[in-house]
């Protein structure tokens, strides 16, 4: 879900006219990490003779930053980046929204993150962050991707040292060990990793075990004219391939985007032994007209004609999480239909 510039540049203007916040960001500036150009994406670190590794350099989509000293207080400007943030273990300070419920910001399948999140605050929308309070909160790191907030670099790297992953979604295992570098903790990511991928293999043989022929598709209605069916190269996609279960021979895929559009003639097209079916159970117009989509398609003769198990899985988890939490209660559930130990 890419945010487009424009929105973040009016945010700029207005930040501009204001003279007390421009101070403040220009004060800041004497005290954040340095930043070059340049057009490496993955992850690399150069440390100092100190015994913690700091000072620390990391290349990363928008150029190259210098961390003085381990990040102890994060701002997460992407969700899945909050996710990573706890994973391994960091103190988040500020995060941005998006979609989640204000009273309840953090996610039901990270579990009990209070002692992690007790100072973290909102900092405004993921598209329009709030600059000001993101430099009240004194971070020593901040994290998101330039598909978010590409505009808004400069002015972020000026309040604390910046790095920014290119994407979100197909690379969040790359941005997992992306912030490990940066917050000095890149073997401990490494390992969570492997972990996670080691769990995923025995869940998928597990299930494979009872299955032999076990695919599956998933299908999300957003309100659009054509449903979306998730590619290989997909959070969901990942998932399954770490498990081993495909997706049916000659099915609809893409090695560029995360999804397929399918319109209703095409719903056939979705078959597979399990068809997942995730809707966002957003309020407001988005989530009316999502289920809208959703009932809109069901009642196509087509529908009636899928050959496959349909479930109705949670939006949140199965889609959007891009995290190695979300990606392990997306196994878990898969266990649980397919009635199998964890």
């Amino acid at each position: 879900m890419t945010f487009r510039p424009s929105r973040s540049n009016r945010l700029i203007t207005s930040l501009a006219a204001t003279a007390t916040a421009l101070a403040l960001l220009a004060t800041a500036a004497c005290g954040a990490g340095s930043t070059t150009p340049g057009s490496s994406t993955s992850a690399t670190s150069t440390a100092s003779s100190s015994a913690a590794g700091f000072p620390l350099t990391v290349e990363h989509a928008m150029g190259s930053t210098t961390i003085p000293q381990k990040p102890l207080r994060i701002v997460a400007l992407d969700p899945s980046y909050v996710d990573a943030t706890l994973l391994l273990g960091g103190q988040l300070v500020g995060y941005a929204q998006y979609r989640q419920d204000p009273a309840h910001p953090f996610a039901p399948y990270l579990g009990d993150v209070s002692a992690q999140t007790k100072d973290a605050v909102s900092v405004g929308t993921m598209a329009e962050p709030n600059l000001e309070k993101i430099l009240e909160l004194k971070p020593d790191l901040i994290i998101s991707a330039k598909v978010r907030q590409e505009a808004l670099y400069p002015q972020l790297a000026k309040i604390a040292p910046t790095v920014f992953s290119q994407t979100t979604g197909p690379t969040w295992k790359q941005n997992i060990e992306l912030l490990g570098t940066a917050m000095g903790e890149k073997a401990k990511a490494s390992a969570l990793i492997a972990d996670y991928q080691a769990e995923a293999k025995k869940i998928g043989a597990k299930i494979l075990a009872k299955d032999p022929a076990a695919t599956y598709s998933l299908v999300r209605f957003v309100g659009e004219d054509t449903a979306r069916l998730y590619s290989s190269k997909s959070f969901i996609g990942e998932i399954m391939s770490d498990m081993g279960i495909p997706r049916p021979k000659g099915a609809p895929d893409s090695t560029e985007e995360i999804f397929v559009p399918l319109s209703s003639e095409e719903i056939l097209k979705a078959d597979a032994k399990s068809i997942l079916i995730a809707t966002p159970k957003t309020p407001g117009a988005d989530g009316e007209k999502a289920a809208q989509q959703e009932k809109s398609f069901e009642s196509n003769p087509l529908w009636s004609r899928l050959t496959g198990k349909t479930t109705e899985v949670d939006d949140a988890t199965f889609v959007a999480s891009v995290s190695i939490q979300g990606a392990k209660a997306v196994m878990a559930q898969l266990a649980k239909a397919y009635d199998v130990a964890l």
